[in-house]
């Protein structure tokens, strides 16, 4: 028996772009893909057998209206491809392609023709430079096809501030000369009067959600007083992200001169706290003082009122002669600098949506590196791909008893069928529901340490039909059971797992966790907050809330009056930030009330 030979792909097309099952969109339905996989052509010519009736008229009109309904629907396809090959070159993804094709099958009367979604920003808006080779990090190019376009647009001076901040990283960063003659002062422990550089260290000992959060912090700052920001290598900040300053680098070099940065303490004796308190600086002597190379900007959660002297006018004013700051925080300290007063003109004009801050810093700043993003893409596709809607749920306990919790597993289905985000399941014996015309379906992403709550959500959604008819597929990643710190196998599957949380339409989140705020920051996406369970023997009433907005927060503001030198609330007065949902005392970033 004669084999059949395989179809070999045109040269330039991979084998996934050849096959008519591609990757859909998320609207493309279980029909789309068999249709894919058909080759059904609309009007044939073979041959077909004789018919005693005869046909009526415009019965071969009928057969043969797909084709003209394809080519129509070609043209109309073809003028928005021709638009990104001008715009964007030939680079763009074979996702969008696929998106496309999809659509076009799909016809005339689905709502969302021609696609899915628009033609992917590559440049996000101008947050990123344009130039840079695509081969030294396939996700600064490639994640703006996965992620739908956020309605959030960087503003024209966020985007002229940064093109000048990677001139000044060029210009100032390790390798240039600039930095070795700061390096020389720095080991010899001579301050630099009126330095052609200065440099903020970024250094954060903690879990990876809070690594990013500092890390965006520290950046603000450096963004805000014209510094270099360099990263400690620690935790293998310098294997999970690609460089985000074009032709220039944010790792502190290793042969850094200052060693135990990972060992700063709040009572070290070079924080800026304690030299303010030991006299060695102050804010009230009119004398020019004798200013140390370097000082340590201690900003954790158990900081003193000294420290957070950190978020005042004069203090800021006498921090500016230091060349050197290493910048010691384990959360999101971006609220904090929206209340130093000397920093609000040019904060309102780099972010006139107060709320999108972290989007835009965080999409800048953060692109898994190509192995991460080979876990993040290679799941998206097999899994995620081809749902209507993804909804992603992040669930973090914070004790080990929690575990396997049916209460917290009951908070996770209320919140969701409360809040309508998915449909809720038929008791044991109800008749099925017949799906409605048009009904898809939905998919459930959902991170966790521990396996549990998956299995029984799967489970429940398999083995019992849903009250609307729909059908909800589930899926998890990965669960590594315990948080395992500085283990770059577990690091790079949370990273991987905040960047698919970030591709969803809707986002659950688990209250205080650092992992959801970095999700929904990226996906511009304002989360439902599920709240901490402290009485493990019941389920919160009510489960969740709805976020007051996208921001990451604060859970360690300052509340320290600057004149006074005494603690006191002083966030009240400004509209833009308002206490967080899951973290009382927390504060956050809203958009302005209008």
């Amino acid at each position: 028996m004669q084999q059949r030979k395989a179809k070999v792909p045109a040269e330039g097309v991979t084998e996934q772009e050849a096959s008519p099952a591609a990757v859909l969109p998320r609207s493309a339905t279980a029909r789309d893909l068999l249709e894919a996989e058909e080759a059904v052509h609309p009007c044939s010519v073979t041959p077909r057998k004789k018919s005693k009736k005869r046909p009526g008229p415009g019965a071969g009109e009928r057969r043969c209206r797909p084709v003209v309904n394809l080519l129509l629907a070609a043209v109309v396809v073809a003028v928005p491809l021709a638009v990104v090959f001008l715009v964007h070159g030939v680079g763009v993804p074979a996702v969008w392609f696929a998106a496309a094709r999809a659509q076009l099958r799909r016809g005339f009367s689905h709502a969302s023709f021609p696609y899915a979604r628009s033609a992917p920003d590559k440049l996000l808006g101008g947050l990123l430079a344009a130039g840079v080779d695509e081969k030294t990090c396939r996700s600064r190019h490639e994640a703006s096809a996965y992620r739908r376009n956020t309605p959030r647009r960087p503003s024209p001076h966020l985007v002229a501030k940064l093109r000048r901040h990677e001139e000044l990283q060029r210009r100032c960063g390790p390798g240039s000369d600039a930095y070795g003659r700061a390096i020389q002062q720095l080991s010899a422990g001579r301050s630099a009067v009126d330095a052609e550089c200065k440099y903020v260290v970024s250094v954060c000992n903690r879990g990876l959600g809070n690594r990013i959060l500092a890390a965006a912090s520290a950046f603000l700052y450096a963004l805000l007083t014209d510094r270099v920001l360099l990263i400690d290598r620690g935790n293998g900040m310098d294997e999970l992200f690609c460089e985000p300053f074009p032709g220039a680098t944010w790792l502190l070099p290793l042969d850094f001169p200052v060693t135990g940065l990972a060992n700063i303490t709040v009572d070290a004796a070079e924080t800026y706290g304690n030299m303010l308190k030991n006299k060695v600086l102050t804010t009230d002597s009119t004398e020019p003082t004798q200013m140390p190379a370097l000082a340590y900007v201690y900003l954790e959660h158990d900081y003193g009122d000294s420290d957070k002297r950190f978020f005042c006018d004069d203090d800021q004013q006498l921090m500016s002669s230091i060349q050197w700051l290493v910048a010691r925080m384990d959360t999101y300290s971006v609220p904090g600098l929206f209340q130093v007063p000397s920093l609000a003109e040019e904060l309102a004009a780099l972010f006139p949506e107060r709320d999108a801050v972290f989007h835009h810093l965080g999409r800048y700043l953060f692109h898994p590196a190509d192995h991460v993003w080979g876990l993040v893409s290679r799941y998206y596709r097999a899994y995620l791909a081809r749902a209507e809607q993804l909804v992603g749920v992040q669930v973090r306990v914070f004790e080990s008893e929690q575990g396997k919790s049916p209460h917290v597993l009951q908070q996770i289905t209320s919140c969701m069928w409360k809040e309508k985000l998915l449909p809720e399941v038929l008791s044991a014996g109800d008749p099925a529901v017949a799906p409605p015309p048009g009904a898809g379906s939905k998919t459930v992403l959902i991170t966790s340490l521990t396996p549990w709550f998956y299995e029984r959500i799967k489970s429940m959604y398999w083995e019992q039909p849903t009250a609307s008819g729909e059908d909800v597929g589930v899926h998890q990643p990965s669960h590594e059971e315990y948080q395992q710190f500085g283990r770059k196998s577990h690091d790079t599957k949370a990273w991987a797992e905040m960047c698919l949380l970030s591709l969803c339409d809707v986002l659950v989140t688990s209250g205080w966790s650092t992992f959801g705020y970095v999700a929904q920051g990226l996906a511009g996406v304002t989360p439902w907050v599920m709240y901490r369970p402290f009485n493990f023997s019941e389920t919160p009433d009510p489960p969740c809330a709805r976020d007051v907005s996208m921001e990451p927060c604060f859970h360690t503001p300052p509340m320290y009056h600057c004149k006074l030198k005494e603690t006191m609330d002083t966030a009240r007065s400004l509209p833009h930030l308002q206490r967080c949902e899951d973290v009382q005392w927390g504060l956050k970033l809203v958009q302005d009330p209008k």
